[in-house]
This record gives structure tokens, sequence and C-alpha cells, in this order.
């Protein structure tokens, strides 16, 4: 048993000793392409989403120098047809290449690997021949001695390009000499499991290793169930351990894949089990820390899209020029882009579209707008601050100069031409909301669905606030339909003060005239 060869079952029955939620399903899906075409697969997630557990389990599995079935035997994987075929029957290359970086010092990754998987193999069979000038002839060897082939799992196989991508080319050429189209891959190779962050860095419009089916945030495709925690798993763990699971979905819910529904990531999922407490916990991952680099790049249109996501709106991506790195950027659609694999957006493949996932994520994104320096964005975070505030306050003329000002810069009249324009023009106004309110829109009240309701957060002096919004009519018209339909019977149980916001869009009035009406009155 080594740490780059055959590393055993440990990793995997410490993981089994915790709660665990069994994604032992991923493993049918290799076995499927062992000595197939389709033997080489990539798999890119966010931090904290499961990666290194899928490759412990990999390795528990395949690993010849172990018995695991006591691991497996009470896993959903024991039910396949193919599970005892290739249980335990593999020599297991093994590869974390975040702790490779660590590891290898002045040698560089490249030379670290070949050394140590060198080493370790002629230790396990020292008949043996070790070719000097090619690592491939050295694991060829060893498969003609043994009869069998390698099973390759390169778990943040993606490290080496984010962490120091000046020396790219000389990881990403070892990786070609290693599953290169030729017949290198098929003699010395059973299958290959690869994962990471990012997709494949690619060489020009192409993957830079061609050969891998990959499967992203983007597309995820048949691995879309074992990306993080479904919703139906999250509700069993949340019956478990008795936790609200509405709060749940509301705290870590939001990413979502064709065919599978709801996303959650399973790290926070777990820790607010563990630590009885709903937070953000992005803020313990390294990535928090990068969120604001990105958001603050100097490309047109992206303050104006962050602030629209933190307002609630979906927007438009382009997806398909993206690098598949975190340096080469040349529009806003990449660093969009970079945001979904990072796991800080959630992609919708049928609209291609991003938003904020959840209340967590928002969470995240608050605290780094905040930390931009960009003028532009400071303006739009001290001016969504202070419309909260003339709200609270009652300055209703105020409230409808900052609506109309809004409306001005951020939408074409061509399309601002119904209340649900004027609906994402409020939410775009209200952006910074979430430091004191939890945003519902048509929520059920009364005789109706309320437009937008902005409650307080538990613990805040601030009031509900109730807004409904009106087209070429009157904000007078819309107070009197909250009270007309009693809206505010909705949160009549939550014991907050109440105010009732109309805002009216008059799109004929004069020249001269604010187009914006508003009317703030305090709930008796």
């Amino acid at each position: 048993m080594g740490i780059y060869i055959n590393p055993g079952n440990a990793g995997f029955q410490g993981i089994r000793n915790d709660e665990y939620v069994d994604k032992s399903g991923l493993i049918a899906l290799i076995n499927e392409s062992i000595d197939t075409p389709r033997r080489l697969t990539c798999v890119s997630r966010p931090r904290r989403f499961g990666k290194s557990f899928a490759a412990k389990m990999l390795c528990a599995y395949y690993d010849k120098t172990c018995d695991s079935s006591g691991l497996f035997d009470d896993l959903s994987i024991a039910g396949d047809e193919q599970y005892r075929h290739y249980l335990n029957k593999y020599d297991v290359i093994y590869l974390d290449m975040t702790n490779i970086i660590g590891e290898a010092g002045q040698d560089g990754i490249v030379s670290f690997i070949k050394r140590k998987v060198t080493e370790e193999l002629l230790k396990i069979y020292p008949d043996m021949e070790a070719d000097e000038e090619s690592f491939s002839a050295t694991l060829n060897n060893a498969v003609e001695l043994t009869g069998s082939k390698f099973i390759v799992i390169i778990d943040e196989w993606d490290a080496p390009i984010r962490e120091n991508p000046s020396n790219q080319r000389e990881y990403l050429e070892f990786l070609r000499a290693m599953f290169k189209s030729s017949g290198t891959t098929d003699k010395l190779f059973a299958a290959a499991y690869m994962t990471g962050i990012l997709p494949i860095k690619k060489d020009g419009s192409q993957s830079a290793i061609s050969d891998f089916e990959e499967f992203t945030m983007v597309k995820p495709r048949k691995y879309g169930s074992y990306v993080g925690f479904t919703e139906a798993e999250v509700r069993v763990l949340c019956h478990k351990y008795n936790v609200d699971f509405t709060r749940m979905k509301q705290w870590y819910d939001g990413y979502e894949f064709r065919d599978i529904g709801a996303m959650y990531n399973p790290n926070s999922v777990m820790k607010a089990i563990r630590n009885d407490d709903f937070d953000s916990y992005w803020t313990e991952t390294s990535a928090a820390i990068s969120l604001m680099e990105y958001i603050s790049l100097d490309f047109d249109g992206l303050s104006k899209t962050i602030v629209e996501l933190m307002g609630g709106i979906s927007i438009k991506v382009e997806t398909k020029g993206f690098s598949n790195d975190l340096i080469t950027f040349r529009n806003k659609d990449d660093v969009l882009t970079a945001l979904i694999h990072l796991g800080y957006l959630a992609y919708d493949e049928e609209t291609q579209t991003v938003r904020i996932p959840n209340e967590e994520l928002r969470r995240e994104f608050a605290r780094s707008i905040r930390q931009v320096k960009r003028d532009e964005t400071i303006r739009r975070v001290r001016e969504s601050d202070r419309l909260i505030y003339d709200t609270v306050h009652g300055n209703a003329e105020a409230v409808a100069e900052q609506i109309e000002k809004v409306h001005a810069e951020e939408t074409a009249v061509l399309f601002y031409n119904d209340e649900q324009a004027l609906r994402s023009v409020i939410k775009i106004a209200y952006f910074s909301y979430k430091d004191h309110y939890l945003k519902f829109e048509e929520l059920p009240g009364g005789d109706g669905y309320v437009d937008i309701v902005y409650l307080p957060k538990k613990g805040s002096m601030l009031p509900a606030l109730v807004i409904e919004m009106k087209w070429n009519k009157s904000a007078k018209g819309a107070i009197a339909q909250i009270k007309d339909k009693n809206y505010p019977d909705a949160i009549k149980d939550y014991g907050t003060e109440v105010l009732l916001v109309g805002i009216n869009y008059d799109k004929q009035a004069p020249a001269g005239k604010r187009k914006h009406e508003c009317i703030i009155e305090k709930m008796i």
C-alpha cells in the first residue's frame, strides 16, 4: 500500500465512519467506460462539492491490495451487475495534485510524479524494469509484468494551472503524453478519472487533452446527480437530524441540472446540520477570497451585471468562449463563466442564464461588493443603501426619484413596457437589501399575490416592506389594492411593523414630469 500507487481504502473508510450520503452510483458510470473509447473521464465542480470524497471512493473500490467489500456491500453500487467484476481488481495510480504541489518543491511536479510513481512500482514489483527515458515505457513494463492495466485517479487535476499558470505547459504536455490518442492509453489504462474545479484547459479553441469526456457545471450531463446533494437526499438528512428543510433550501439550494432538479452544496449542508447553524460556510474556503477579484475586473457592463444579479435577476451568458483558466478573461461573459465553475453562480442550461443561487452566496456577494474599489460600484451600493433608508423613513419623493434614476441608467425604453420591466428596475434599485431583508416575489397573501415583500431578517429592527406595482395607473391605486386584497395577511404573524409601498409608472406623463410615482403608508 503506497501513496501514489494503490493507496488503499483508509480514506473512504474514514468517510464511511461519518454521515455518508450514498454516491456510489458514480462507480457504475466509470465501470461502463472501462476498456472502451470512453475510458477517460473528467468531472469538474466547485470546491467543497465532494471531489476528494469521490476520488477516495474510487480508490477504495478499484485498489487490488485491499478488500473493500465491507465498505460497499450496503451501498447502491452493490446492486449493479458489474459490482463484483471490477471490485479490487486493479493497480491504482492516485495523484492528489494539491498535495503534490506542496511536496514537489524545486523538483517540479512532473519530475516528482514520475520519480515517486516509479519508486513505488519498483517496491511492489522488484522485477519490473524502469525506463529512465520514458515514463510511459515504465508503466508499460508494469502492465506487461502483471497482465493488468492501471486505473488512474487524478484529484484536483487543475490545481497546477490555477496556482502556477506559468508552468502549465510542461504539465499539460505530461498529461498529453499519458493520455494521447495513439495506442498508449489503450495499452496502459483501463480507465482514468480526473476531477477539478475547471474544465480542461483549451489549446486554441480545442481541449488540450482532447480524448477526455468532460462533465462540467455548465453541462454535467449523466454526472449531474453526483455534483452535490440532490433535494431528496437533503430532505432525508433534514428529517434524520430534525432540521428545518425550508430554511435549508433557502440557504443552500439554487443549483439546478436538467433531469436532476435542485442541487445543494454538500459541505454547507453538512456543516449547517453539525453546527445547528445556517450560515455562509464559503468564507472558510480559499475560493471566497477570490470573489472580489473577479467582480472587480474592468470589463464593460460587469458592474451593472453584478448589481442585476444581486437584485435577483437572471443574466444571459455565453459560456463557449471561456479558456478554462482564471487569468485569460476577454469580457464579462468569461468572468461569469468562471464564477459558474467556481460555484458562485448557478447556470440554467435551457435559458443560458446565470443567477446567484441562494442566501449563502448572496451573502458572499454582499460582503465582496462592498470591498470593490471601482467608483461606479461604490456609487451603486451607496444609492441602494440610501433607497432602503428613504423607504423605511417614508420619503416617498426620494424613492420615486431614485427609481426614476435607475430606470434611466439600466433599461432601454424599447423594453420598458410592462409591470415585469418595472419589477426588474425595483429589484436592481433595492439590490443591497440582503444586509437587512429576505425578498419574496408573488407571495400569497389575503385575496391575491403580493408583488414583492422585503421581510426583515431575524433580529432586525426594520419594518417589513409590502410593495405593489402599477403600470399607467396610480401609486394610490396600488396602495388601495394592497388594503382591499389584504396582502399584509401573508406576514401577519411575523410580528413586525409593516410599510405599504405603492409604485406606479406613468408612461404618458407630460414632458418634464417624473414618470415614477411612490406612496408609502404605515399599516395600522
